[in-house]
C-alpha cells in the first residue's frame, strides 16, 4: 500500500470531523461562505499534517517553521489589502522623540515621587546616584523642549501639518461620536461610529499631550532655575510650579499608560501592537474599520483623479 493510500483514509476522517464540528458554526451563513470557510479549515489542517510529517531535524523544523510564518504574512497581508501612507516621516520623527524623552523623564522623575518604592531606587541606582539620574532627567527635558518646538514649526510651515492640526479640533460631532460609541460598546446600536481621519480618543490624546508639555516644561523651567526665580518671584510660586510638575507627571504617565497604550498597543484587535510609529502606514482593513470616513475622501480623490486623467 502506497504512502497516499495510507494517507487517504485519514484524510477522510479528517475531513467527516472538520465537516462536523464547522456544520453547527455555519448554521445561518451564506453557503458559498461556509464551504470557503471549510476549504480554508481543511487546507490548514491537511498542511500542518504534512509539515510535522516531513520534519525530521531541528534545521528542519526551523526553515519550516520560517516558511510557515513567511506564508502568514503573505495571507496576512493579502487580508489587509492595500498599505495607505497615513504619518509622514516627520511626523514619525516628531513621535520618536516624544515617547523617547516622555520615557526617560518618566523613569528619572518618578523616583523623586515616590522615593521609597522598590523600583525607584532600582531605577535612581541604574543611573549611579541621583545626581546623574537628574542630570538624564534634564537631557530628556531637553528633548521634551526640542519636540514642542519641532512641532510648533511643523504645524505652522507644513501643509500637512496645518491640516493634521485643523482636523484635531474638537468638534460637535465628536461629542455625538463619544455618546454613539458608549452605546455600541453598551449593546444599545448595532452601529460604530465613523470616525475621519482622527477620532475623539486620538483628539484627546493630541491636546492632552499639547496641555501636558506647556505645564510640565513651564512648571519645569521654574524648578531648573530655581535661584533666577527666587529673585523676582516669592517661594510660593516655586511651591506651586513644584506641585504642578509633580502632579501633572503622574497624571500624564497614568494616561500614557492606562489610556494611550491600551489604544494603540493593548487594544485587543492591534495585539501585541502596532508598527504604524515606526512605517506610518496602515492597511485598508485598518483604515475600513477605524477611520471610514477618511477611506471614502481617498477612493473619492482617486476617482477624480481617475476621471481628470481619462479627460485629460
Amino acid at each position: 500500500m502506497s504512502v497516499d493510500e495510507k494517507k487517504g483514509p485519514s484524510r477522510e476522517t479528517i475531513d467527516r470531523e472538520i465537516e462536523a464540528a464547522v456544520s453547527s458554526e455555519t448554521t445561518g451563513i451564506d453557503p458559498e461562505q461556509a464551504d470557503e470557510i471549510r476549504e480554508k479549515i481543511r487546507r490548514r489542517v491537511r498542511a500542518e499534517i504534512e509539515r510535522e510529517i516531513r520534519i525530521r531535524t531541528a534545521a528542519e523544523r526551523r526553515e519550516e517553521e520560517r516558511k510557515v510564518r513567511e506564508e502568514r504574512r503573505r495571507e496576512k497581508h493579502h487580508e489587509e489589502g492595500e498599505m495607505f501612507q497615513r504619518f509622514n516621516r516627520n511626523f514619525r520623527f516628531q513621535h520618536m522623540v516624544m515617547f523617547s524623552s516622555v520615557i526617560i523623564l518618566i523613569v528619572t522623575g518618578m523616583p523623586i515621587k515616590f522615593p521609597n518604592f522598590i523600583l525607584s531606587r532600582f531605577f535612581v541606582n541604574l543611573w549611579g546616584g541621583i545626581n546623574n539620574s537628574t542630570i538624564v532627567h534634564r537631557i530628556g527635558a531637553g528633548m521634551l523642549i526640542y519636540f514642542m518646538v519641532h512641532h510648533l514649526l511643523y504645524t505652522i510651515l507644513s501643509r500637512d501639518g496645518r491640516r493634521d492640526f485643523i482636523l484635531l479640533i474638537p468638534m460637535p460631532k465628536d461629542i455625538r461620536d463619544a455618546v454613539q460609541n458608549i452605546r455600541y460598546f453598551l449593546g444599545k446600536t448595532a452601529d460604530k461610529p465613523r470616525f475621519g481621519r482622527f477620532s475623539y480618543i486620538e483628539k484627546f490624546d493630541y491636546w492632552a499631550v499639547y496641555w501636558g508639555c506647556i505645564i510640565m516644561i513651564g512648571s519645569g523651567a521654574f524648578l531648573w532655575g530655581e535661584s533666577i526665580v527666587l529673585k523676582y518671584f516669592p517661594k510660593f510660586v516655586l511651591d506651586i510650579a513644584h506641585e504642578m510638575h509633580s502632579d501633572e507627571a503622574l497624571l500624564a504617565t497614568l494616561a500614557i499608560v492606562i489610556w494611550h497604550f491600551y489604544n494603540v498597543h493593548f487594544n485587543p484587535d492591534r495585539f501585541p501592537g502596532t508598527l504604524m510609529w515606526w512605517h506610518g502606514e496602515i492597511s485598508e482593513h485598518e483604515i475600513k474599520e477605524e477611520h471610514p470616513l477618511e477611506y471614502e475622501e481617498i477612493m473619492a480623490k482617486r476617482a477624480k483623479q481617475t476621471e481628470a486623467g481619462g479627460s485629460g
